[in-house]
């Protein structure tokens, strides 16, 4: 099994790769809105304590798909292979709607199969993680 992490994608918050080679099948860890480097998360406003004051949705989903697409280009697959995304939305009934709306613009050439729950937390502040799976040769 090869393990692969990008220079690109923000770093992993915990001891695991970004990504990881079984077969033919590309297995991405969950992939988190954060820009690398730095603290910043794309459409989240955190107050002196880190709790989030305000969050825009549509702006977390952009810089997710983005990461996703950046950790699937670094193993040697591509965004058109994912296969599987499972997505984590802290906030169904606010944010699903611009999500979704979203998700569509990003996958209107490959749909792979889709699953989206809502959860009570992430562990970083965001509102949206994603857990993929795509082929790789």
């Amino acid at each position: 099994m090869e393990k692969f992490n990008s220079e690109k994608a923000p770093e992993p918050v915990g001891l695991y790769p970004h990504a990881r080679k079984v077969g033919n099948l590309l297995f991405l860890s969950g992939v988190g809105p954060r820009e690398r480097g730095t603290k910043k998360i794309p459409g989240v406003e955190l107050d002196e304590h880190g709790n989030i004051t305000s969050y825009n949705i549509a702006e977390q989903c952009h810089s997710v798909f983005k990461n996703v697409r950046l950790i699937l280009e670094a193993s040697g697959s591509s965004w058109d292979k994912l296969v599987d995304v499972t997505v984590f939305l802290t906030n169904m009934d606010a944010d699903f709607k611009t999500y979704n709306a979203i998700y569509a613009e990003y996958f209107k050439d490959n749909q792979p199969c889709r699953t989206t729950v809502e959860i009570n937390k992430l562990p970083t502040p965001i509102a949206i993680e994603l857990k993929c799976i795509a082929t790789i040769d």
